[in-house]
């Protein structure tokens, strides 16, 4: 009876097939040893030996639903029906999943089991999905999968319009392919764009040590991010104020959430430092600290690079995760004024060291997200960080969603295939030349209307102003309710407090109204501050 059925009876996972792979080669390695040391005993001339060779026509199988590369054992030296059950257990697709997740728990510097939840660990690899990279190999006829026919898919053509004018549409097979089952990670040709773009966008080349998937939405990500690191006996350090989206994410664990005090340059180092010291005093150890650097939802901070320096060090000597979410790296246009019309064509949009760029130890998860660049409606986001950490969330994917739209991948694949790197880079900057322009104007009729109530910081990036209002230590009713009744859409600090305390900020956003609309909006709002300051509050 083989190895193999033995532990299909026992139902065995894939780690302790893998355990089961070693021990067999092994103890077939060793009677092999054996043999040859009767041999050269009694001088006997050698047989022959037949070498397996792997049943896959490449030296390394890559599995991109594992999000590794795993070099295919070396083949076993051995006859007849053991070769043949070593190689049921080398080759089997949830033991290839399981020597991924088995080999990538740790870097040189971290050991990502410390961090990563029991039941995070526990993921294993769906056997089917693990099928659906093989699928490509020529000459492959798949009676595995159940794959529904294309021929019966009533989408027999797709094109559409950019803003260029240019008319992109998809051949029988790429439409085939997006309206089809995908791998996991993301399609191919726009998981190929994104690795480079990530390499030069952050300086950062591309390496076995770093990896990327496709996310329906980057809070997608981080929903999945959350849930491998955090439980409810978890400490998590996070901006303060921080986005609304990931507070909704962790209240609900239970984990204990501590804010740390935010400025114009970001999140203050000093104040992480004093968290961390006060946390050790009482025995609790932090892991994971999540922030947003630039144009920070809700405040419009960015953090300087020397202040992601000093973030970076803190979390290396302190040995703490970091979720770096960055939807508005691409609309960062700095704090002077929209430049003009002869000026425009030389203006570039100012670049900083990411974290993740920043990253020499396997620290930091990277969410980037397409939604405030090219349509939110297409919900798509991507994922950057340490492989062993982006495999988990693969998994993850495997068991819950399967992968992203595939429509929306090859559509977003599709037009920056068209652009090119150069036509991406264009896009950003229009995008980002449009948000500093409606924030100037949104600036403006702020200083006219709410400079004697309000105060604020310029935002450099994004799409938020963060007034801090004069007198009034609570905003919550005002905003809820009074401006509800003056029809005019704001949101109370305390939506954005890690503790829920009360707060006298407010957040705006300049993204969609017209100017018109902002200079009526802004003017109401100014009419209920100049009432709650005559009423005292």
């Amino acid at each position: 009876e083989s190895v193999y059925g033995r532990l299909r009876e026992r139902e065995e996972g894939p780690r302790e097939t893998c355990r089961e792979i070693d021990r067999a080669s092994e103890r077939a390695s060793e009677r092999e040893r054996e043999r040859e040391r009767k041999r050269a005993k009694e001088d006997e001339p050698a047989r022959p030996v037949v070498t397996v060779a792997s049943p896959f026509p490449f030296p390394q199988l890559t599995l991109p639903d594992a999000g590794g590369t795993v070099p295919a054992p070396p083949p076993p030296r051995h006859k007849g029906p053991e070769a043949r059950r070593i190689l049921a257990l080398v080759f089997h697709p949830a033991a290839l999943q399981a020597r991924v997740a088995r080999s990538n728990l740790s870097s040189a510097k971290v050991d990502y089991e410390e961090f990563i939840r029991p039941h995070a660990l526990r993921r294993e690899a769906s056997p089917i999905r693990a099928l659906t990279p093989l699928l490509k190999i020529p000459g492959m006829i798949s009676l595995g999968g159940g794959l529904p026919n294309p021929e019966l898919f009533p989408f027999k053509s797709m094109n559409f319009e950019v803003d260029d004018g240019s008319v992109l549409s998809f051949t029988e097979g790429e439409l085939k392919d997006a309206l089809q089952y995908s791998n996991t990670p993301g399609l191919p040709a726009l998981l190929e764009f994104l690795e480079t773009l990530q390499a030069e966008e952050h300086k950062k080349p591309k390496t076995d040590e770093w990896s990327m998937c496709v996310q329906t939405g980057s809070q997608e990500g981080i929903a999945k991010a959350v849930d491998m690191l955090i439980g409810s006996e978890d400490t998590v350090l996070v901006d303060n104020p921080t986005y609304a989206g990931t507070l909704a994410l962790m209240r609900p664990i239970g984990c204990n959430l501590i804010g740390v005090r935010c400025d114009a340059e970001g999140m203050v180092p000093e104040d992480l430092l004093r968290i961390l010291e006060e946390a050790k005093q009482k025995g609790v150890r932090p892991k994971v600290l999540y922030t947003v650097p630039t144009g920070q939802n809700p405040s419009g901070c960015t953090a300087t690079e020397h202040r992601k320096q000093k973030l970076y060090q803190i979390a290396c000597d302190w040995n703490l995760l970091i979720l770096e979410d960055d939807p508005y790296r691409f609309l960062h246009y700095g704090t002077e004024p929209h430049p003009s019309d002869t000026q425009v064509a030389e203006w570039t949009r100012p670049k900083s060291k990411s974290l993740f760029s920043m990253d020499v130890e396997g620290r930091v998860m990277r969410f980037d997200s397409f939604s405030k660049i090219l349509s939110s409606g297409l919900r798509l986001g991507f994922v950057t960080g340490p492989s062993p950490l982006i495999n988990r969330i693969n998994l993850h994917t495997q068991a819950s969603n399967l992968h992203p739209s595939g429509i929306s991948q090859a559509f977003c694949a599709k037009l920056l295939q068209h652009w090119g790197f150069e036509g991406w880079e264009r896009h950003v900057k229009r995008v980002a030349l449009y948000y500093m322009k409606r924030r100037d104007i949104f600036e403006d009729l702020s200083r006219k209307y709410l400079s004697e109530y309000a105060e604020w910081t310029t935002p450099s990036a994004g799409m938020f102003v963060w007034f801090k209002l004069k007198g009034i230590q609570d905003t919550q009713e005002l905003i809820q309710k009074k401006a509800m009744e003056e029809k005019v859409i704001l949101l109370p600090g305390q939506a954005f407090s890690p503790d829920n305390s009360k707060s006298e900020y407010v957040r705006a956003a300049f993204s969609t109204a017209t100017p018109e609309a902002m200079d009526e909006a802004l003017s109401r709002f100014q009419k209920l501050l100049i009432d709650a300051a005559s009423q005292g509050k």
